[in-house]
């Protein structure tokens, strides 16, 4: 059992460095091509490919609740070591996937058709390129749609190395496009997205080639099983449900602040929402690692190690997240005025509240997985989707009384921590966790650490002027006080235990 144990969490390590190893190559690479890209297309044409491939992404939302669906019935039946039922979830899946991507299909090229022609402003003579962007993404939704059983399965196998050198294939692929587009002499935009499409469609066959190779449930078999298919599309059903809200309040908030106050207030939001999405990726890939695990361990019947992965997922995540954001939330104004010169009002005050409803959000991740394991999502999604919604209308009353922008994100804040005890309450009798062990285990330290490490930080930044020598000392102390709180408050003895005898293995090799 205790090897079982060590195996898993060295493949966890290994397959967190890998994902880290993949996000910061393609990370470079994108902040790279992303900039000549706009240079060589202009800012019309990159701005005609952005907004008409924005119509076909709005209808692919219609797949968000089969991919949480896919990757929870994979990862289930591989943890049951059942070869059978695996296989047939795989070829179920492609089917639902097929029905989807057709669907889309059809709106993309009745209701999106109509709405580009009618509804979108796009100069005359950039129609034609237009249009081949449109049906170029429609296209490559199709492609990507059909792809997610196969990532799902891989990620179900814990092979996180095969993402990590095909995403290296595939952004070098992407900086060779730019390359090309410099010299080709067609038009730009439309050579962009033929380009961009070819890339799609060879990295779908790489990852499909891969999976026949290594997995043999992903060949797939032509039957109808209706009870697996009606199983999984409930489950796809009430996770849609959950995803609705998601968006909902979050393209609700967005279009109630330009009600309120105008499009800057909007430039102020999307600047905070690069920044939030830049430092969730970090921890994303870290409980991409951990939740196959998570899953598999209750389709084994060990609900122990399954709590014991929870709460390192909960913590670790928030440790981690809380290690990169502390220095950003002290020098938030600051960073963002050497970003971009000029910070739309309100932007920071943004940027530090959705930094904090991001680390709300990793203790949260770790019940999300569970209730996918249990496969028991409709009054779960029910009750957190319904809850969540209730950040549109609280937001409303409060602007309504004239509440300044920022506080509908503290509504958000707030819904998020009850929400956030609701999960925890339903997953009492679902796993068999008590919200009390989940608060001991994960909130105790959680807070302990946070109020001990900002201590120092806070009085380095109130007594030195803004600035790049405040920058670096708040960012030196942030570490070094972020560190040992950690090490000192946060961690378990056995996991203070693991990481001393993992540096003296490192410091013995140096010698």
């Amino acid at each position: 059992m205790e090897t079982t144990i060590a195996e898993n969490n060295k493949r966890i390590a290994k397959n967190t460095l890998l994902l880290y190893v993949r996000m910061l190559f393609t990370m470079g690479v994108t902040l790279f091509t992303s900039r000549i890209i706009l240079q060589v297309l202009g800012v019309e044409d990159f701005g005609v490919y952005n907004v008409v491939g924005g119509i076909v992404t709005m209808f692919a939302f219609i797949n968000g609740g089969m991919i949480a669906a896919t990757q929870r019935y994979l990862t289930f039946e591989l943890g049951r070591g059942n070869q059978e039922r695996l296989a047939r979830v795989f070829s179920t899946s492609i089917q639902i996937h097929a029905l989807i991507a057709l669907i889309i299909v059809i709106l993309g090229e009745t209701v999106g058709l109509w709405f580009l022609y009618n509804k979108m402003v796009i100069p005359d003579d950039r129609m034609v390129a237009a249009m081949w962007v449109y049906q170029c993404s429609i296209v490559a939704c199709v492609v990507n749609i059909m792809s997610i059983p196969y990532n799902a399965d891989i990620i179900a196998h814990e092979k996180m190395s095969a993402f990590a050198y095909i995403s290296i294939v595939e952004v070098s692929l992407k900086l060779l496009i730019v390359y090309l587009l410099m010299l080709l002499p067609f038009d730009k935009l439309i050579v962009y997205v033929l380009l961009i499409l070819s890339v799609q469609i060879l990295i779908r066959v790489i990852y499909g080639g891969y999976c026949k190779k290594h997995f043999s449930e992903t060949t797939y078999h032509h039957y109808l099983d209706k009870p697996l298919l009606k199983e999984m599309a409930s489950f796809a059903g009430w996770s849609f449900w959950g995803s609705l809200a998601g968006v909902l309040y979050t393209q609700g908030l967005n279009m109630m602040l330009n009600v309120f106050f105008g499009p800057v207030v909007n430039a102020a939001r999307g600047i905070a929402v690069q920044v939030q999405g830049a430092v969730q990726q970090f921890v994303g890939n870290f409980q991409m690692a951990l939740n196959p695990q998570i899953m598999k361990n209750y389709a084994t019947g060990d609900l122990d190690n399954m709590h014991t992965l929870m709460f390192r997922s909960a913590r670790f995540s928030f440790f981690l997240l809380f290690f990169l954001t502390l220095p950003v939330l002290l020098e938030t104004d600051f960073i963002l005025t050497i970003w971009l010169k000029t910070v739309p009002g309100n932007a920071t005050i943004f940027t530090q509240i959705m930094i904090c409803i991001s680390l709300i959000y990793t203790t949260a991740n770790p019940c999300v997985i569970a209730n996918q394991a249990t496969g028991k999502v409709k009054v779960y999604q029910a009750v957190v989707g319904g809850i969540l919604l209730t950040i549109l209308p609280v937001s409303y009353v409060v602007l309504k009384l004239g509440a300044p922008a920022y506080s509908v994100f503290i509504v958000h804040f707030c819904v998020e921590m009850v929400a956030q005890l609701a999960r925890m309450i339903m997953l009492r009798k679902l796993i068999r966790l008590s919200v009390i062990r989940y608060f001991k285990n994960i909130y105790i330290p959680v807070v302990l650490t946070v109020v001990v490490a900002v201590i120092l930080p806070v009085i380095v930044h109130e007594r030195l002027e803004q600035g790049w020598i405040r920058f670096f000392v708040v960012g030196v102390t942030c570490v070094f006080s972020v560190t040992t709180s950690v090490f000192v408050i946060g961690l378990k003895g056995n996991e203070r235990r693991f990481i001393f005898d993992k540096v003296l293995h490192i410091l013995k090799l140096g010698k």
